[in-house]
């Protein structure tokens, strides 16, 4: 196995080095750079397939033609220097007006507001996604954790309360509603 995976790492890489030749010198011939790529990378997974077996081969050669790609594709990186701007887009979340109060806003928005839109969030998966009902009763109570720390992250960075208060308070009304919609049904 390990043979095959060196060969489609390599088979990868050759891909890959044919597919950017085409892409970076347009006065070439194109299309026969594409599609030999193609080929090349289709024949790895072919040859994967048929030396390891169908489902193993395939994986495995996937994985590794993902490996040679992405050596080729690191090999040619370029490293710039960053440009030094005066001129922000956007306020940094520390630089805008410290006051008491929208930090206590921000706090609530953030931790029990931003909670219940994530429950919203994960009951409403929970009562529509088709199968098991122990299965998306638990993805739903692990998306809960997830959605919260979202629903964190960007309520402490935005600048206007009054958006992320509507956001918010919207998910919440959405999610359950949507939930109560599926249980009623």
């Amino acid at each position: 196995m390990l043979a095959v995976a060196v060969a489609s790492a390599a088979g990868g890489a050759s891909g890959a080095v044919l597919l950017r030749r085409a892409w970076a010198d347009r006065a070439r011939d194109r299309p026969a750079l594409v599609a030999a790529g193609w080929i090349v990378l289709l024949a790895t997974l072919l040859l994967g397939a048929l030396a390891v077996g169908p489902v193993k081969g395939v994986a495995l050669a996937t994985a590794a033609v993902g490996v040679g790609a992405i050596g080729v594709v690191a090999q040619g990186r370029v490293v710039r220097t960053a440009r030094v701007s005066r001129d922000s887009l956007a306020l940094e979340p520390l630089e805008g007006p410290s006051r008491a109060w929208r930090g206590w806003l921000k706090f609530l928005l953030a931790g029990p507001l931003g909670m219940t839109a994530a429950m919203g969030i994960a009951f409403c998966y929970a009562a529509w996604t088709p199968g098991d009902p122990r299965t998306r009763i638990i993805v739903g109570g692990l998306l809960m954790p997830l959605a919260w720390a979202l629903a964190m992250t960007w309520t402490l960075a935005d600048q206007r309360l009054l958006r992320a208060l509507a956001v918010l308070i919207g998910t919440t009304i959405a999610g359950f509603a949507l939930a109560a919609m599926r249980g009623l049904a």
